[in-house]
Formats: C-alpha cells, sequence, structure tokens
C-alpha cells in the first residue's frame, strides 16, 4: 500500500493510496472520509479528470481524511463480502439525473447485473437509457458506486473504463464463479 499527500495545488487536503489487489493496482482518492475518484490503475492522474471542478478546487481538512475504513471495504470486497462498498461514503457532483443515477447504482445487488434500459428505468426515465450509459461513464468512484453491474441488453458487457476483462471478474466474483488469477 501506498499513499501520498495531496496530488497538486487542486485536491487540498485529498490524499491517495494504492492496494494491490487481485485485478490489479487499485487507487482511491479521497478527502474527509470521502471517496473523490478510485480505479483499478496505479496513477493518480488517471483519476482526477473524473473528479467535477468543484470538488477538484475545494480545500480538505487533512485531519479529517479517514482512508483505512475505504481500504478495509475493498479487502472485504475481495474477501467476498461485496456489500462492504455500499458503505463507503462516495462525493460525486452532478445534475439531477446523474446524480439519481449513481444513487440507483448503488442499489444494484452483486450478482445481478441490470442493462442499461433497466438502469434507465430505476432511475426514473426509461427513455434515457443514452444518460444512464453516461452516468456510468462518467462515475469516478469504480467499485463503490458499481457501473461495473450495468450491461447491455443482450447481455455482453458494454463498456468498463478499466477494461472489460476486470469488468468480467467483477461480475464472475459477485455470481460466485470462479475467477481466474
Amino acid at each position: 500500500m501506498t499513499t501520498a499527500p495531496a496530488l497538486s495545488p487542486a485536491l487540498r487536503g485529498a490524499t491517495t493510496t494504492t492496494v494491490d489487489t487481485p485485478d490489479g493496482p487499485f487507487t482511491v482518492i479521497e478527502a474527509e472520509g470521502a471517496v473523490l475518484s478510485s480505479g483499478w490503475t496505479a496513477l493518480a492522474s488517471e483519476l482526477t479528470g473524473q473528479i467535477h471542478p468543484s470538488i477538484r478546487s475545494a480545500v480538505f481538512d487533512p485531519a479529517a481524511s479517514s482512508v483505512q475504513p475505504i481500504l478495509d471495504a475493498v479487502a472485504r470486497y475481495y474477501d467476498g463480502d461485496f456489500g462492504a462498498v455500499r458503505t463507503v461514503p462516495v462525493r460525486q457532483v452532478s445534475g439531477p439525473f446523474r446524480a439519481r443515477a449513481w444513487d440507483v447504482l448503488r442499489t444494484v445487488e452483486p450478482g445481478a447485473p441490470v442493462t442499461y434500459l433497466q438502469y434507465a428505468e430505476r432511475a426514473g426515465n426509461p427513455t434515457a437509457v443514452r444518460a444512464a450509459a453516461g452516468a456510468c461513464a462518467r462515475n469516478a468512484a469504480a467499485l463503490f458506486v458499481p457501473c461495473h453491474r450495468i450491461i447491455r441488453t443482450d447481455g455482453s458487457l458494454g463498456g468498463f473504463r478499466w477494461g472489460l476483462p476486470v469488468k468480467q471478474r467483477l461480475l464472475d466474483r459477485e455470481a460466485g464463479l470462479p475467477v481466474p488469477a
């Protein structure tokens, strides 16, 4: 595990931590106990672009940092407690539909992926399939806001910022299927 202080003048008071997972290095940008961005990369620079500008320009209290509960939830997830990540606070900013869609993502049960159409319906607008897909694409808090649980209507994976092999392993793991190392 590696932890670093603020990335730049932006995100003052935030910390960046990278841990090893079975799916590769997983990095979390955290401030005041909430995930600002996360994903399967060792490079924090691959995460900062997903953070809303209003958050990037905020000043956080480093004394309020609390990354250990976040890392514990990641470890519990990989130990089979897939609901552990649901308890982690996340801080994302967007318009009303996308914010609602991100909240809805956190209710999709592990092992029970839904289609983009079903996801749009759950988010309150069944005609907004493209907007629902956009919410997945702009989700900064991968794993904690589990956009990997959304699939195409034909059952294929669709896209995933961290690669389709990672998405497939996450879905297989949550379905109780064997996951190759």
